[in-house]
């Protein structure tokens, strides 16, 4: 018996369906890092093992995982980091529009987390003193080329422009406090995390 076997269905609609042929009909699962350190995708490859569980049931489509590079339809939108700039904000927005399902991975995602100790400063004073104050910068200038993403005043949780289904909290959450989310989902309960799946470290 699979690690999945175990999970019986609840008053949520199972995500997995099986398809012709009795296989199982994989769900699409979409993930990226925003503003953060992308310890929220290490902590996903911590599931494992499991990880061979998890590929018989969905399909990756943009992930660091792949080379994809926009968010199609997707059944599960996985967001770690908080937003930062305007790409950001696109990108974020582009999971919402396609994903049925969003979850925030991790304190970035859910609250700003570590890239949200500057919003006590003004992004003017922030770039003065990145680009001009710095011991050692000789000529410093700050970059005005329109290539690079507007920096945003402050830095924001990811609930404060889209709707988020689910939260996973944590700096970063564990590997089995996200094995325990997907797998609630794919078996059509609402995911909870105890006690022992929940820390701050």
């Amino acid at each position: 018996m699979s690690e999945l076997d175990k999970f019986a269905p609840s008053p949520l609609t199972p995500l997995p369906q099986v398809g012709e042929g009795n296989e199982v009909k994989k769900l699409k699962v979409a993930t990226t890092s925003l503003a953060g350190c992308f310890g929220c995708h290490m902590s996903f490859l911590d599931i494992d093992e499991r990880l061979l569980e998890l590929v018989k049931l969905v399909e990756f489509d943009r992930s660091p995982l792949t080379d994809i590079k926009h968010c199609g339809p997707c059944d599960i939108g996985i967001i770690e980091g908080g937003l930062c700039n305007a790409e950001n904000v696109h990108v974020l927005r582009e999971f919402r529009a396609n994903c049925k399902i969003l979850i925030a991975l991790g304190a970035c995602a859910v609250n700003g987390g570590l890239p949200a100790q500057r919003n006590h400063l003004s992004l003017a004073t922030i770039l003065e003193e990145v680009y001009h104050a710095q011991h050692g910068l000789v000529d410093g200038f700050i970059p005005n080329d329109p290539e690079l993403p507007l920096p945003l005043d402050r830095v924001h949780p990811i609930h404060e422009v889209v709707k988020v289904d689910y939260f996973i909290p944590g700096c970063p959450p564990s590997g089995d406090a996200i094995w325990k989310v997907l797998t609630d989902l794919l078996a059509g309960r609402e995911p909870e995390l105890g006690h022992g799946l929940i820390h701050y470290d």
